[in-house]
């Protein structure tokens, strides 16, 4: 079946970098669009980052600079690297299909930027 796992967060200091994985099986990850998305506590959810089958990419303005995706179609995974982190960053994130997230969710990956 559909699986997406996310992993690589933690706590990091304000300035730091982090780097996640979404590990994806069940499905041709190839041909799917992408995106990172995350969610604070009390926001919704929104989408941080995408990049189709081809590796175009956008980002959210929030992140522009500062993150980077990228994907690996021969080992399904696809990455976020999160440089210069801020407390705004904090938040559980995910991934799943772009621009409709219509995967099951997987059980995200926590992220918090604090001194």
């Amino acid at each position: 079946q559909v699986q997406l796992v996310e992993s690589g967060g933690g706590l990091v200091q304000p300035g730091g970098s982090l780097t996640l994985s979404c590990a994806a099986s069940g499905f041709d990850f190839s041909i799917y669009a992408m995106g990172w998305y995350r969610q604070a506590p009390g926001k919704q959810r929104e989408l941080v980052a995408s990049i189709t089958s081809l590796g175009n990419i956008k980002y959210a303005d929030s992140v522009k600079g500062r993150f980077t995706i990228s994907r690996d179609n021969v080992k399904n995974t696809m990455y976020l690297q999160m440089n210069s982190l801020e407390p705004e960053d904090t938040a559980v994130y995910y991934c799943n299909s772009f621009p409709r997230p219509a995967l099951t969710w997987g059980q995200g990956t926590q992220v918090t930027v604090s001194a």
